[in-house]
């Protein structure tokens, strides 16, 4: 392993690991739900995660920046910046549905570098860094080799902004639902990239997401030989607000499709 990361992925596995340990436990119990908008929760277990990993990484890297869903922000001047997703599918959890995860991602000089996804229910860990490729559980993933999008399983997601940008949202499902053998749709997103980079999605595809989101996720699919974009087919960042990761053999059929549909009204 290369021994930049090394010690990065020591510590981003355990905290990643503890924290959904913490998750699985309190599932089936009764929690505290706030809401962050009409349909974007936030629970008692979220800024719990938050705190467990957050405490995790300042005890290791005193001098990095940590920025987390639920409000954390520390040391701002860093080159090296680790986004948080304390429970990846919280309104899944809310309603005590067993599909959700936690997910890391530092990026070094606002290039993503390394990732952590842990399903504590399925209790599969994707992790990844840069030239060292991706694992599940210690075995090496690589994405499908599927190039007919006909014959392709694809997932997304939906916005909390979903009253504002419906008919949008809906054209894209029902165009790429025809297109393609089926679509998925779990809630996490972190896990939807991770299963294109395993190779049982063949593509994804979402809006309205957010660094936390997608950090840790992007650097798994990229060492596992995905590709990823924008709806308009620019090279993806974290703080883009759409974005396509895929198998690489069907990128371009995607991007078609979710481009005309960029600028369509809500």
């Amino acid at each position: 392993m290369n021994n930049y990361f090394g010690k990065y992925l020591e510590v981003a596995r355990s905290a990643a690991y503890n924290a959904g340990q913490i998750l699985k436990k309190n599932l089936n119990r009764k929690i505290d739900i706030e809401f962050k908008g009409e349909t974007n929760l936030v629970t008692e277990m979220d800024k719990k995660s938050e705190r467990l990993i957050t405490g995790e990484l300042l005890r290791h890297f005193p001098h990095h920046r940590i920025v987390g869903e639920e409000g954390t922000d520390i040391c701002e001047d860093s080159r090296y910046t680790w986004f948080i997703d304390p429970l990846d599918g919280t309104t899944n959890y809310a309603h005590h549905l067993p599909w959700f995860s936690v997910s890391l991602g530092l990026m070094v000089e606002d290039v993503p570098r390394l990732g952590v996804v842990y399903n504590p229910m399925t209790e599969e860990m994707f992790w990844a860094s840069e030239e060292e490729g991706s694992f599940c559980n210690g075995e090496r993933i690589r994405v499908s080799s599927r190039e007919n999008i006909l014959e392709c399983l694809l997932s997304t997601g939906f916005p909390y902004c979903i009253r504002e940008c419906s008919r949008r949202v809906i054209d894209n499902l029902e165009k790429l639902m025809i297109k393609s053998r089926g679509v998925r749709r779990f809630g996490s997103a972190a896990l939807d990239i991770c299963y294109v980079a395993k190779g049982i999605y063949d593509g994804f595809w979402e809006e309205g997401l957010y660094p936390w989101d997608t950090c840790g996720g992007m650097a798994i699919l990229q060492e596992a030989g995905g590709r990823l974009s924008d709806y308009n087919g620019d090279p993806f960042h974290p703080r883009r607000k759409t974005i396509i990761a895929t198998n690489g053999l069907i990128h371009d059929d995607m991007v078609e499709t979710l481009k005309r549909n960029q600028n369509t009204s809500g």
